[in-house]
């Protein structure tokens, strides 16, 4: 079988190819990705993932690429994923994201058009960021609830999501919809919250910052789950899960930002001190993000295995630890 990962030098692409490594067998793993600025992410199993360097922005090369690979199984994991960046570069996330998608899209269709058994199964991660502003009485959020996006970020999701359904529809390109809530673990970038203050406190036990901790909201509550979880639930979703239809991944336990720190702050052996700093305030916040995952489970028997509050971020700070 072959599988293709766009974007598998990232955080979710690497630890894909950990799943598929360590549980797949006679699986061939193709990877591409825009540069290899992030080649540590899979140093370990480099040698394992036949790499190609390819712009998914550029409708040509990715059509090249696909057509000579002729992959089975297809994880589309490039994008640009940081809610802040996208409130710096809209253009540039829609751009990445939805351009991105409908390249790897329209190169299966214009093969499939003059070769009718090639069938491969796409995966398209959506996010709990295509929600956005969910009101109380809709809490847990069911795939059933209204989009209503907050970000740039949100909106490009949202794009995915119903892109894969119209290619599904119109042209019967197999498309897996997934929205996963917050995933967290290992190699996870320092830009996002419970990695950024992981990376912080790393920082200030090696004495390469001052004994101070900047953060911004903590009063925002997320549904978190560790990203080997999540990376088994996207093999199960594109084995079992139908095309046409979104499943959110999810724990359905929910944190406050507050809690996250005070874990990690607990796993310290330094008396750090707190500063909320206004440039980590967002322009609109998704105050609550906690989801349900009985579709997903119905579908495929996934349970997360790793708990977030006590393992994930021991895991996450221990990294950042041996980084910094």
């Amino acid at each position: 079988m072959k599988v293709l990962i766009t974007g598998v030098t990232g955080f979710v692409g690497s630890h894909l190819v950990d799943y598929l490594l360590a549980n797949q067998n006679n699986v061939d793993i193709f990877g591409i990705s825009r540069s290899r600025e992030m080649m540590q992410n899979i140093s370990h199993s480099i040698e394992k993932i036949k790499f190609s360097e390819c712009d998914v922005t550029d409708g040509g090369n990715v059509f090249t690429l696909i057509d000579k690979i002729r992959p089975d199984k297809i994880f589309h994991l490039a994008a640009q994923s940081f809610v802040p960046a996208s409130w710096n570069d809209p253009a540039g996330t829609l751009m990445l994201n939805i351009l991105g998608q409908t390249n790897v899209l329209e190169a299966i269709r214009k093969i499939k058009s003059s070769d009718s058994e090639y069938d491969p199964t796409v995966l398209v991660p959506g996010s709990s960021e295509e929600y956005g502003l969910v009101m109380e009485d809709e809490l847990p959020i069911k795939e059933t609830n209204l989009l209503r996006p907050l970000s740039p970020y949100g909106l490009s999701k949202v794009c995915q999501d119903l892109m894969g359904y119209q290619y599904w529809r119109s042209h019967k390109i197999k498309v897996i919809t997934t929205r996963a809530f917050n995933q967290s673990g290992p190699r996870r970038g320092g830009i996002f919250v419970d990695s950024n203050f992981a990376k912080q406190i790393a920082q200030i036990e090696k004495g390469k910052q001052e004994n101070v901790i900047k953060v911004g909201n903590l009063e925002a509550a997320r549904d978190f789950t560790d990203v080997r979880d999540i990376v088994a639930a996207y093999w199960l979703a594109i084995e079992k899960c139908e095309p046409g239809k979104p499943y959110n991944i999810c724990s359905g336990a929910t944190h406050t930002i507050q809690q996250v720190l005070d874990k990690l702050l607990s796993l310290s052996d330094h008396s750090i001190k707190v500063e909320q700093d206004p440039t980590r305030m967002r322009a609109s916040d998704v105050m609550v993000l906690s989801g349900d995952n009985a579709e997903f489970k119905k579908a495929t028997g996934w349970e997360p295995k790793i708990d977030y509050l006590n393992q994930t971020l021991a895991d996450l700070l221990d990294y950042w630890r041996a980084a910094v």
